[in-house]
């Protein structure tokens, strides 16, 4: 698990009006319907992004995450990973979602994460968190009409291989001090993209805790502003 559950987003460096925010629900191409979480801002900024939560789904902090994001100028949609197996609506606190991640693939993902992007216009990017880091990823690297990918502390097993023809760019924002990963996986994955001639991006904030995305972590709120411009300016390059 990442966020804990008093855990919250940091804000976005500039702060604007959010026009509308609220839960819905989705259906993919093969059918699944699952749960997301949608926030507009009053002002769009051009760009759009799909939030790819964590371990535990569609989690309170990613609804939060959501809304922060358009606060910072993006429509975003943040999705559930579990409507095939566990169905709709709220979960318990002792939700055994480690039991339905065994079940998921990435094809699963896929079919949401592109349902997902349909809602949105403009350039479409993905934002992940750990196994969501991953799939976040995955996704841009396969390309499924996405600009760009976004990987925080991102596992990366959840890649099987890097496609032979150049994928949408990728920014990995990695935690110095996180073993989800180890740092021989992440120099194969980005050799791998290099030979192919997918772009890349890496920034590691040296000592940072996996999760350390999170305005609870005062000594890391700096390395949070960071992140955020980080994600500003990779997505704007890229649109």
């Amino acid at each position: 698990m990442c966020h804990s559950d008093d855990s919250r987003p940091p804000a976005p460096p500039v702060v604007g009006e959010v026009a509308s925010h609220g839960p819905l629900e989705l259906t993919a191409a093969d059918g699944n319907r699952f749960m997301a979480y949608r926030a507009d801002p009053a002002s769009p900024n051009g760009r759009s992004i799909v939030l790819l939560p964590d371990v535990r789904g569609l989690h309170p902090f990613y609804r939060d995450l959501a809304i922060r994001f358009a606060e910072a100028g993006f429509p975003t949609v943040a999705i559930d990973y579990f409507g095939r197996t566990a169905g709709l609506g709220e979960r318990p606190s002792d939700f055994d979602f480690m039991s339905h991640v065994r079940r998921l693939t990435s094809d699963n993902v896929r079919a949401d994460a592109v349902a997902a992007t349909a809602l949105l216009s403009g350039p479409v990017f993905t934002v992940g968190f750990c196994m969501g880091g991953g799939q976040s990823l995955r996704q841009a690297i396969e390309g499924n009409g996405l600009a760009g990918g976004i990987g925080f502390y991102p596992v990366l097993r959840v890649i099987d291989d890097v496609p032979d023809t150049p994928g949408s760019p990728v920014l990995l924002l990695r935690a110095g001090a996180d073993t989800a990963t180890t740092p021989e996986a992440y120099d194969a994955f980005t050799a791998a993209l290099d030979r192919v001639g997918t772009p890349h991006e890496t920034h590691i904030y040296e000592g940072a805790p996996h999760s350390f995305f999170d305005r609870a972590y005062a000594e890391w709120a700096e390395a949070c502003q960071d992140a955020w411009h980080r994600i500003l300016t990779f997505t704007k390059h890229h649109t």
